[in-house]
């Protein structure tokens, strides 16, 4: 688990993972960042409560960088990676090792189940469970069991990870899909099974929203720029609407049919948050269109603005 400022969450997580229904032997590796919370203390007392707690630095605060610390740590031959705030059932691990020994996979992977509780909070959880918000990846909008290009989280084959050298450490954002995608390269395969939901609690304001899904678009030109041939129409989408609307908006300044442009794509998220939250309250199915623009916009200005090669050699 990679810990950061989790102090409201952390102990709820680590109680969830040590209550598993998995009979063989457990253990819960917190990788902890330079939290400025009180996170470290509630870590130490979950250590010293159950001896399966170990604790190990990760004086980075970086995602990749936990993870690889926490996996160097850890002794089983299947590695659950579980976030600090993450929710997940009791039988997830044992579905989960389930899965992994039935289809032969290297990461096996659920449904990334996002939930709000205040107004935008739920209208960002149904833009990320719909297609409109985040594509059709399997593991938002849920689907059939089979193969695919990458998984929330993931349960992996600790050969597989040591197979492809875990974690890039350049990687901020989108690590996960990096590793899967080795991992397929290397001929393994990941994994969906509708069987294994973790609950996501998303982004409380449309600025946390913006700055996420802004990170995102950068870094995924990142792992095209890495790897050739990864970039997909679906990827590209987002920042050709940048670039279509605001050409459009700018034309319709002296031309003003081309306004249909932008008018249409305004409509298109307006109806379309409203029938994606069809059955939740009125201020829900009004924030729902500006969540699904904030997540475009921010995504294609991330990949149109991305600078792969200075953001791999900050970190390289």
């Amino acid at each position: 688990m990679p810990i950061l400022d989790e102090e409201r969450h952390l102990a709820d997580a680590v109680a969830m993972v040590l209550g598993q229904d998995w009979a063989g032997p457990l253990e819960v590796v917190l990788a902890l960042g330079p939290s400025t919370d009180r996170t470290d203390e509630v870590a130490e007392r979950l250590a010293a409560d159950d001896p399966r707690v170990r604790l190990v630095r990760n004086p980075s605060g970086r995602t990749p960088d936990a993870l690889n610390a926490a996996i160097g740590a850890a002794r089983g031959s299947v590695v659950v990676r579980v976030d600090g705030h993450a929710e997940i059932p009791a039988d997830y691990v044992s579905t989960a090792v389930a899965a992994l020994e039935e289809t032969g996979a290297d990461n096996v992977g659920g449904t990334m189940d996002a939930r709000g509780t205040t107004p935008f909070e739920r209208a960002v959880a149904a833009a990320m469970r719909s297609p409109l918000g985040v594509g059709a990846s399997r593991f938002h909008t849920g689907g059939g069991a089979g193969s695919v290009d990458t998984v929330y989280l993931g349960v992996f084959r600790r050969s597989a990870l040591e197979r492809v050298g875990g974690y890039d450490p350049r990687f901020t954002r989108t690590q996960d899909w990096e590793l899967n995608h080795r991992i397929r390269s290397t001929g393994g395969t990941v994994w969906f099974t509708p069987d294994l939901v973790v609950t996501y609690r998303p982004r409380a304001s449309v600025r946390a929203l913006a700055r996420q899904y802004r990170e995102y678009g950068r870094w995924r030109r990142v792992v095209a720029t890495t790897h050739r041939g990864t970039v997909s129409l679906r990827y590209l989408a987002a920042p050709a609407m940048v670039l279509g609307t605001s050409a459009a908006t700018v034309l319709g300044l002296v031309w003003w049919p081309a306004l249909v442009v932008p008018g249409g794509y305004l409509a298109a998220v307006v109806l379309g948050g409203v029938a994606i939250t069809r059955g939740e309250g009125w201020r829900t199915r009004l924030l729902a269109g500006p969540a699904l623009a904030t997540m475009h916009w921010s995504w294609g200005w991330g990949f149109l603005t991305s600078r792969p090669a200075r953001l791999l050699a900050d970190r390289g």
